[in-house]
């Protein structure tokens, strides 16, 4: 069996235990919809940097984790806009007056922060370029960590008969196990492609693969991923 990347952290025990367990089916459906979470400024920044340099300016950042995902998110971008598929877009919600799930700590007043800080905060939600929205694709702004808490993606998959969701964006820890976790309680198929999610945090990214990949959802790499879309096509 080929080595998965949360291998390394798991225990001589915790293999002992998975090799006494049925590993859990792929469960690809007949109607599968893209959705992409968190794809926005503020956790790139501008330019490719190590997280240790990036966060002096973009304190979300994820540093180079998120630039090496990039090409493989437009490649499944791609995959699913030849095929005709739905695809969701899903960044923050900001302007609105709601305090945001993350606020925490001492704020800096706005009168204080240099202009090049207001600039960054202005556009931390803005969608990267690379795999911005294109006319008529859906996008959504949520105020928490699930793509599917107080907005309407339920009823828009609904809508569309979508049994499948696959899933890629970031944080791999946060706003994606969130929304998988919500999207395997409304009994869609959750697919997450290993390639196209990051973190800031190595165990923190690779543990949550494991942990999804036994209770919620199927985490699959893009070369198992992109046939399946790529048969979906004339549906």
């Amino acid at each position: 069996m080929a080595e998965r990347i949360w291998d390394r952290f798991l225990t001589e025990q915790d293999k002992a235990h998975l090799r006494m367990t049925t590993p859990r089916p792929v469960r690809f459906g007949d109607k599968p919809a893209l959705l992409l979470i968190d794809l926005y400024r503020w956790v790139f920044g501008d330019t490719p940097e190590p997280i240790l340099q990036s966060v002096k300016n973009w304190p979300g950042s994820c540093g180079l984790a998120g630039w090496q995902a990039l090409p493989h998110i437009q490649r499944l971008l791609g995959a699913a806009r030849d095929a005709g598929i739905p695809i969701i877009h899903v960044t923050g919600l900001d302007g609105s007056g709601v305090t945001p799930w993350a606020a925490s700590g001492k704020k800096v007043p706005e009168s204080e922060k240099s202009p090049e800080a207001l600039d960054r905060q202005r556009r931390r939600f803005h969608i990267m370029d690379e795999v911005k929205p294109i006319p008529g694709e859906a996008f959504l702004t949520k105020s928490s960590p699930s793509a599917f808490w107080g907005t309407p993606l339920v009823g828009h998959l609904n809508s569309m008969g979508i049994d499948t969701v696959i899933t890629c964006g970031e944080s791999t820890s946060g706003c994606v196990r969130a929304s998988v976790v919500d999207g395997c309680t409304y009994r869609f198929r959750m697919i997450v492609v290993e390639e196209c999610v990051f973190d800031r945090h190595e165990a923190c990214h690779a543990i949550n693969l494991f942990d999804m990949n036994q209770k919620y959802a199927n985490v699959l790499p893009l070369n198992e991923v992109l046939p399946y879309i790529a048969s979906k096509g004339s549906s």
